[in-house]
């Protein structure tokens, strides 16, 4: 099975960060030194995707920024002999027709979301990635489930257990046949309350889906919260084809959450050769100091 297309979701406000996020989109909040986004697309790239489709809203132009070429900038690193920025700067950007962008008009929540992007997916398998769900894997999820997609000729997701108590944050699988890596969807629930969630397996923000699930959403039937739900319209597709949810291998940060945006920096920077000695020298001595 060949991923060419792949959706990016960025239209959210990004409440739980303002005031930071008042005039910066975030998906361009920086772990490290590089934005939520460019991760994404890098993964994307990584598993094999030729298209990059970017759901929008107001005040999302600095995505489209950073995505393109800066001349003026290019040219001032250029005339200092800045080589390693300036071609860091240059493979951010994807070739020219490779990236392509759609306006969700009203939050009317993932799902709609999904749906603008119907007629530039077209009639093909796609992917959906979520910025906010930053994963540091050996293999890049993505490529982990493309990889699962093309086994099991059908809908992938990428799962995780949860706390049973966090069940109404997810959506939830109700689950077949599992051998431990590939489990079989049975059913899908948007937020269960934990009293009656059918599993604590949990649907994080990668997805590999067929193209019929544009016809279910173009229903546009509201679900949880009042919003078209992506989690929805997937379960109607669960029976007429393959669906099934992979435990992928890497760790899942959470970067719509403070906290778990706070973790990303740290477990990225630790990641990283240049910065490892010295961060991982800074977290010792806090937490020795912590321990007095």
């Amino acid at each position: 099975m060949r991923v060419r297309k792949a959706v990016f979701p960025v239209g959210g406000l990004g409440t739980r960060f303002l005031p930071a996020t008042k005039a910066l989109p975030k998906e361009m909040l920086p772990i490290v030194d590089k934005p939520l986004i460019q991760y994404a697309v890098e993964e994307a790239a990584a598993a094999g995707v030729e298209e990059f489709i970017f759901v929008t809203g107001r005040g999302k132009a600095a995505i489209e920024d950073h995505f393109d070429h800066s001349y003026e900038l290019e040219d001032l690193l250029s005339s200092r002999d800045k080589r390693s920025e300036l071609d860091a700067l240059r493979a951010a950007i994807p070739d020219a027709g490779q990236v392509a962008y759609t306006r969700q008009q009203e939050p009317l929540g993932l799902g709609h979301a999904v749906w603008c992007a119907r007629n530039l997916v077209g009639d093909e398998p796609f992917a959906v990635l979520l910025a906010d769900d930053l994963i540091l894997a050996d293999t890049p999820c993505l490529k982990q489930m493309v990889d699962a997609a093309t086994e099991t000729k059908g809908n992938v997701v990428a799962v995780m257990d949860v706390s049973r108590e966090h069940t109404a944050r997810y959506g939830i699988l109700d689950v077949g046949r599992d051998d431990g890596h590939l489990a079989e969807v049975r059913g899908l629930v948007e937020k269960p309350d934990p009293a009656v969630a059918p599993s604590t397996l949990s649907v994080i923000g990668r997805y590999i889906l067929m193209p019929e699930v544009f016809d279910h959403l173009g229903k546009m039937e509201p679900g949880a919260g009042g919003e078209i739900q992506l989690t929805d319209a997937m379960a109607k597709m669960i029976g007429t084809q393959p669906f099934h949810g992979l435990r992928f291998e890497g760790e899942r940060f959470d970067c719509g959450d403070k906290l778990g945006f706070l973790q990303a920096t740290v477990a990225f920077g630790l990641a990283r050769d240049d910065l490892r000695e010295g961060l991982g020298d800074f977290l010792l001595s806090i937490t020795k100091d912590l321990q007095k």
